[in-house]
C-alpha cells in the first residue's frame, strides 16, 4: 500500500505511480529559472551554433584557398605619426567590448540592489561603448572598402573568400552589438522610468539583457582569435 509523502512545500502527495500523475498536475518546476531567462539562453544557444558554423566555414576556406591569404596584421594596420601600427584599431575595438562587460556586469548588480539611477547610468554606459565599437567597425569597414578595394566577390590583395568571410562574419556580429545597443537603451530607461518598480521591482530583465550582451562580447574574443589572430 502506497504512502503519502510530503514534498519540501509540505504538501502530501502519493508514491508510486499515482505520485508522478499527481506531481504532473501540479506542473511541478525542477529548476526554478524564469521563462525570460530560459528564452534567452535557448537563444543564445541557436546563435552559437550559428556563429560556430560561420567560424568553421572560415577556417576551412582559409586552409583550402590555394590564393595567398591577405596579411591581417597589414590589412589591419593604421598609420599613425608616419608609423604604421597593426591591429591597433582592432585591440582597441577588442578592450572597448571588454570594458562593457564589466560595466554590464556592475549594472547587473545595481539592478538587483534595486539602484535605479546607477543600474540606468551603467547601461547607458555599456551602450555607448558598444556604440562606439560599431562606429570603429564601419570606418574599418570603410578603409577596407574604398582604400584597399576589398568586396564580397573580390579581393584585390589575395584570395577573393577573404573579402566574403570577413563581411559576413564580422558584418553579422556586428549586426548583434547594434541590436543589443538597443535593447540596452530600450531596457535603461525602463528602469529610469520606474517601469520594474510598478511590476514589482523584480530587475531580472538586467541580468537577462546582461547574458546577450556577454555573449556578444564572447563571441567577439574569438572572431578576434581566429579572423584576425591567425
Amino acid at each position: 500500500m502506497s504512502e503519502a509523502v510530503a514534498d519540501h512545500t509540505g504538501v502530501a502527495e502519493p508514491a508510486g505511480r499515482p505520485g508522478v500523475a499527481f506531481d504532473f498536475s501540479r506542473d511541478k518546476q525542477v529548476f526554478p529559472v524564469p521563462w525570460g531567462k530560459a528564452m534567452m539562453w535557448i537563444f543564445l544557444l541557436s546563435d552559437t551554433f550559428i556563429f560556430s558554423c560561420f567560424l568553421v566555414s572560415y577556417m576551412k576556406v582559409r586552409i583550402a584557398t590555394t590564393d595567398p591569404w591577405p596579411s591581417t596584421a597589414e590589412v589591419f594596420s593604421l598609420t599613425i605619426y608616419g608609423h604604421s601600427i597593426p591591429l591597433v584599431l582592432i585591440a582597441i575595438m577588442t578592450f572597448i567590448l571588454i570594458t562593457s562587460s564589466g560595466t554590464m556586469a556592475m549594472a547587473v548588480n545595481m539592478g538587483y540592489r534595486k539602484d535605479r539611477k546607477k543600474t540606468f547610468w551603467l547601461m547607458v554606459a555599456t551602450a555607448a561603448l558598444g556604440a562606439s565599437f560599431v562606429g570603429m567597425q564601419a570606418f574599418e569597414w570603410t578603409k577596407l572598402i574604398v582604400d584597399h578595394g576589398v568586396r564580397p566577390w573580390g579581393n584585390p590583395m589575395g584570395a577573393a573568400q577573404f573579402g566574403s568571410t570577413f563581411f559576413m562574419i564580422t558584418g553579422f556580429h556586428g549586426m548583434h552589438v547594434s541590436a543589443g545597443v538597443i535593447y540596452l537603451l530600450v531596457i535603461a530607461f525602463r528602469v529610469k522610468n520606474g517601469f520594474y518598480e510598478r511590476r514589482g521591482g523584480n530587475y531580472e530583465i538586467v541580468e537577462i539583457t546582461g547574458l546577450y550582451w556577454h555573449f556578444v562580447d564572447l563571441v567577439w574574443v574569438f572572431i578576434f582569435a581566429f579572423f584576425y589572430l591567425w
